[in-house]
């Protein structure tokens, strides 16, 4: 039996028929072919497949696809318009990614952080990001990552 989804992804819209049980995740990855998104854990803990779903950070790995139905979602594919995101340019420009794993939703959320607080501390920003775990790094690479991009994204907001 498959249920009819409509979402719009990176601002295409997409109309599917898809088995109750899929996860957004699987959605993303298999049938989008937007493969940026990670599976790590598959149960909500390390954060490597989060994504926007209307604004808001999701671990796409335990939301169903039909969940998303009439949703706008935006995946690191959609991320960049022609030059990187801010946040995107942080992490290259701190060395704020070493595997690279754990960068694709670690992005996605420092996204809405910074949508919901443009001028996070260190603290806050740690705070943030406490739900994506990543093994490589350390975390001071990234939270320097997030404080390049606030930065930026202040001066074009001003």
């Amino acid at each position: 039996m498959a249920i009819a989804v409509h979402l719009r992804v990176n601002g295409t819209d997409r109309q599917l028929n898809v088995e109750p049980r899929l996860l957004l995740v699987h959605l993303l990855r298999d049938v989008c072919n937007l493969t940026g998104t990670h599976v790590g854990c598959e149960t909500g803990i390390c954060g490597a497949c989060t994504v926007l779903v209307d604004g808001s950070a999701v671990k796409s790995c335990t939301m169903f696809a039909a969940q998303a139905d009439g949703a706008e979602v935006r995946t690191i594919e959609g991320l960049a318009n022609g030059t990187l995101h801010p946040v995107q340019q942080g992490f290259w420009e701190c060395h704020g990614l070493q595997c690279g794993f754990c960068t694709p939703g670690m992005i996605m959320a420092s996204v809405q952080l910074l949508a919901r607080n443009p001028t996070p501390t260190r603290s806050e920003i740690a705070h943030g990001l406490e739900g994506n775990l990543c093994r490589c790094t350390g975390y001071s690479h990234i939270i320097d990552a997030v404080e390049y991009a606030a930065a930026r994204e202040e001066v074009t907001r001003g």
